[in-house]
C-alpha cells in the first residue's frame, strides 16, 4: 500500500503532521507493507528567490496581527511540536521560497536518501539556528544526508534541475483537490487533511487496507 504526503518543509503542521503520521503508522498491523512517498508543494510559490523575511513578520502581515499575537500563536504551535517529542523554535527563524529545498530533495530521492535530507531539512528550519534559505546551509545539510557536495551545487547552479519534478508534485496536489498542507492520500482511495493525531492516521491505514483486501478478494 502507498502513502503519499504533499508537504512543505516550511509547514509548521507538516513538520507536527509528519510526526503523528510516524507514530500512527508505527500502531499499523501491516506498517511494514506501506510505502511512504513525500511530495513537493510550496506554500508561497510565488515568493522570488533571495525574497526571505522573518517568519513573525510574515505572520503579522499576512493575518493583520500584532507582534505580540504573532508571538502568542508561535508557542502555540511550537507547544503542539514539543509534545511530539519534536524542537522547535518560536522566535527567529526565516521565510522564504522552498522551491530550491524540494528541487534538492527530489535529487535526494533520485540518490535514495530523500527520507535522510527531509528530517534534516526540517530539523534546521524548526528546531536549529540554520535557514533553508541560505545556499550554503542547504549544501551542508545535502551533504549530511550523504548528497555528493558538487552534485548539490550543480543542481542548485541550474535552476530547471528537478523544476519539472517539483512542478508535477505540485500539479498533482492541485488535480487531488489539495488547496493546503500536509495532505495525505492512501493508495490513490483516501485523503486525510492536516496534523491529524497519531489515531486518526491509524484508523485511516486500517480502512485503506480492509478496502484493498477487499478489492483483491472480489477480483481473485
Amino acid at each position: 500500500m502507498r502513502v503519499e504526503i504533499w508537504a512543505d518543509v516550511a509547514c509548521p503542521w507538516c513538520y507536527i503532521g509528519k510526526a503523528r503520521f510516524e507514530k500512527g503508522l508505527a500502531d499499523f498491523a501491516h506498517r511494514d507493507e506501506v510505502e511512504v512517498v513525500h511530495r513537493s508543494f510550496e506554500l508561497d510559490p510565488g515568493r522570488a528567490k533571495g525574497d526571505t523575511v522573518r517568519v513573525a513578520d510574515m505572520l503579522a502581515a499576512r493575518y493583520g496581527r500584532t507582534s505580540e499575537e504573532v508571538r502568542a500563536m508561535e508557542e502555540q504551535v511550537a507547544a503542539r511540536a514539543r509534545a511530539e517529542g519534536l524542537g522547535y523554535r518560536s522566535e527567529g527563524r526565516d521565510h522564504g521560497s522552498t522551491f530550491d529545498v524540494h528541487r534538492v530533495l527530489h535529487l535526494a530521492r533520485a540518490r535514495g536518501l530523500h527520507a535522510e535530507l527531509l528530517d534534516l531539512a526540517y530539523r534546521a528550519n524548526f528546531a536549529e539556528e540554520r535557514s533553508l534559505f541560505d545556499e550554503e546551509t542547504l549544501v551542508v545539510l545535502g551533504v549530511e544526508a550523504g548528497l555528493d557536495e558538487q552534485e548539490v551545487r550543480s543542481v542548485l547552479a541550474d535552476p530547471e534541475a528537478y523544476a519539472d519534478e517539483v512542478r508535477a508534485d505540485e500539479r498533482e496536489a492541485s488535480e487531488l483537490g489539495a488547496n493546503g498542507v500536509p495532505f495525505f492520500v492512501l493508495d490513490r482511495k483516501y485523503g486525510v487533511s492536516g496534523g491529524q493525531p497519531a489515531e486518526v492516521f491509524t484508523q485511516a491505514l486500517e480502512r485503506a487496507w480492509r478496502d484493498r483486501a477487499a478489492d483483491a478478494a472480489a477480483h481473485s
